[in-house]
């Protein structure tokens, strides 16, 4: 059996579903990348402009590098009940982090196998690891190496079991067996990821305006949520799904062996008003190596906050007033926003309470907007 045919069976072997080897050459996509950027839709995201340099080449990152193994780890689990998914009083949380952090799971796998190739090659070899968070153009690559195609929705779509999968790539400094055969299937004429966007944040297909994602929303963007867009968000408290639920390729995904990524208690649809008044100790312990702590607790309850909002029952007010005099300005500003579209006489009461005492100007504009509302 040659290295490449090993380092193959031996990636299966620890779980990764998607495999695929490319030599360590540069960039073929990077001026459309820094073209991205340049249009702005990265957002506030500027660590993607500070790395794009090093995502010219990969040799950037291991000078050695000669080849680079592309994998994808699947972490699809289980369908909710309709009647958790509909269920407005619910928050709704990205699949990717119903479990235990990716990241550590994976990393901890690839260096395994880098550990493996220095095992079993007949020379000494370098390598480098990346989960997600490396600076490289992952799905270029892992395109280029057969295991998918990046579909309109800009994921990677593979034609047996979909998109549910974290990509990773090892970087390794001896030369294998390439894999030259072009992606098998793509999205052909179908639109519905881009029909089903909330927000219209896929302006076009394979084109992404991170700035209306609701991933991005929830997630990446560390201010104030933009209020023309918060009714769009529904219940949705971290990150997004829906551009892959309604894909029809991922009809044919299969439950992950991995139990680590299968919902921890109280991840699968929460309920909202539960989540709402956390302090940063029980944050801290309920998000303890989860991908839901990278929000921290500022950002996921004004996440929560826009979805009580949403949801609009009165029922949400005596949660909501004490999340008014949180201490953070950023949660009582969304907290303001939701008691306004509850609009009863307890929410408007409320805000005028907070307004005699609040001192952030961002706090302050939001109460008045709040109170405006009829």
């Amino acid at each position: 059996m040659s290295l490449t045919a090993q380092i193959k069976d031996f990636s299966q072997k620890l779980g990764f579903n998607l495999i695929g080897i490319v030599p360590a050459e540069p960039s073929q996509t990077i001026d459309r990348y820094e073209r991205w950027l340049e249009c702005g839709y990265g957002g506030e995201m500027r660590y993607l402009e500070r790395h794009s340099p090093l995502k010219q080449n990969v040799r950037n990152l291991l000078p050695e590098a000669k080849s680079i193994i592309t994998l994808g780890f699947n972490y699809y689990t289980i369908d909710p009940p309709d009647s958790l998914a509909r269920d407005s009083s619910r928050g709704q949380i990205s699949r990717y982090a119903w479990g235990t952090d990716y990241h550590d799971i994976i990393q901890k796998k690839l260096r395994r196998v880098a550990q493996f190739i220095k095992a079993a090659a007949q020379e000494h070899v370098k390598s480098r690891v990346f989960v997600d968070s490396g600076p490289i153009l992952e799905r270029e690559y892992a395109q280029k190496s057969g295991i998918g195609w990046i579909g309109k929705n800009t994921n990677l779509i593979n034609w047996q079991s979909g998109s549910w999968y974290f990509l990773a790539e090892l970087l390794v400094s001896v030369a294998l067996d390439y894999d030259y055969l072009p992606p098998r299937g793509d999205c052909g004429t179908c639109t519905l990821c881009i029909d089903a966007c909330p927000t219209d944040a896929i302006i076009s297909p394979n084109l992404l305006d991170s700035r209306l994602c609701i991933s991005y929303l929830t997630i990446e963007l560390k201010g104030s949520i933009p209020q023309n867009l918060r009714p769009q968000m529904g219940n949705l408290i971290f990150g997004c799904d829906i551009c892959q639920e309604v894909c029809p390729w991922n009809s044919k995904a299969k439950p992950t062996r991995e139990r680590g990524f299968y919902p921890r208690k109280g991840n699968l649809a929460p309920k909202l008003i539960s989540l709402i008044n956390m302090t940063q100790e029980e944050f801290s312990k309920r998000f303890k190596n989860s991908p839901i702590k990278r929000a921290k607790r500022k950002g996921f309850l004004r996440n929560v906050a826009v979805a009580l909002g949403n949801w609009k029952s009165r029922t949400a007010v005596p949660a909501l007033k004490i999340a008014l005099n949180d201490d953070e300005p950023l949660v009582r500003a969304h907290a303001a926003w939701a008691l306004g579209q509850i609009n009863v006489k307890s929410a408007k009461t409320a805000l005028r309470e907070r307004l005699k005492v609040e001192s952030k100007t961002e706090v302050i504009d939001e109460i008045n907007d709040a109170l405006c509302v009829s």
